[in-house]
């Protein structure tokens, strides 16, 4: 694999995550005609899409399954990082063309960000970076705002008139925000089982963290789940989120204090 973005280089970063669907087939279809991602497998009830060869979310049928409640802890939303700005102008303007509904959109300083959610509820985030040498530091702390996106500059890059072809080969889950009960929890957990590096704080509701300098490849927030205890087994929406880390000898399972699972992979 050739090309990929900064957050898929460092240390420790996001692998792949997993969902817990109550219409697993509903729910692909809908990774692979809005979000553009391809089928690589399916298998008795499992279904894993991917990025060219890179596997990035596995979807997990669960009929019995109660919805996902964002009261609890869980996911906020995957990230799916495109290696470029022309990628983001692309699926964009497709989004636009087909009236896709869309949540927010957002000028993050270090990134430009379009959020909308699945059919069953599960956040979205595509976006592309900003260049590393553009981004502003305090310290060791990364400068990042939510302002609004500029939808004309984004349109006017070179190469957004091309046609959308799907995720394409570079494409990676570059973050995963959680909802956690307690963010300074979840920044004290993060620091401990895989060293991540405290980034930049919203206030005392939000925390993001990431490795190797990047500007986050963990968010944590309790904006709408404060005080939430351990994660109910029985809902769909999150079922585990894969981080690749460099010097892991063998894969193992953590679970962070709101039960969710955090499975350890090595590089390969």
């Amino acid at each position: 694999m050739k090309d990929l973005p900064f957050s898929a280089t460092t240390p420790v970063s996001v692998a792949e995550i997993g969902l817990k669907a109550r219409d697993a087939d509903k729910l692909a279809a809908f990774y692979r005609d809005t979000v553009g991602l391809f089928e690589q497998s399916r298998r008795n009830g499992t279904i894993v899409l991917s990025a060219g060869e890179r596997p990035l979310l596995t979807i997990e049928e669960d009929a019995a399954a109660t919805p996902d409640d964002p009261r609890e802890a869980g996911l906020f939303h995957t990230a799916f990082l495109l290696p470029a700005r022309a990628d983001l102008a692309r699926w964009a303007r497709r989004a636009i063309e087909r009236q896709t509904p869309l949540e927010g959109a957002s000028d993050h300083l270090v990134s430009e960000a379009i959020y909308l959610s699945d059919p069953e509820g599960n956040g979205i985030e595509i976006y592309a970076d900003r260049p590393r040498e553009s981004w502003q530091w305090d310290g060791s702390q990364v400068a990042m705002k939510t302002l609004p996106l500029d939808f004309k500059s984004l349109l006017a890059t070179p190469g957004a008139d091309d046609a959308w072809q799907g995720a394409p080969e570079g494409a990676v889950i570059g973050h995963v925000h959680l909802r956690v009960g307690a963010p300074a929890e979840a920044e004290r957990w993060w620091h401990e089982a895989l060293g991540l590096d405290t980034m930049a704080h919203y206030g005392s509701q939000a925390v993001f963290l990431a490795s190797g300098g990047y500007h986050h490849h963990i968010g944590a927030n309790s904006w709408h789940s404060p005080g939430a205890k351990r994660r109910d087994p029985g809902r769909a929406g999150l079922a585990w989120v894969a981080m690749r880390v460099a010097d892991a000898e063998e894969e193992r399972t953590l679970e962070d204090p709101w039960g969710t699972v955090v499975r350890v992979v090595p590089s390969s």
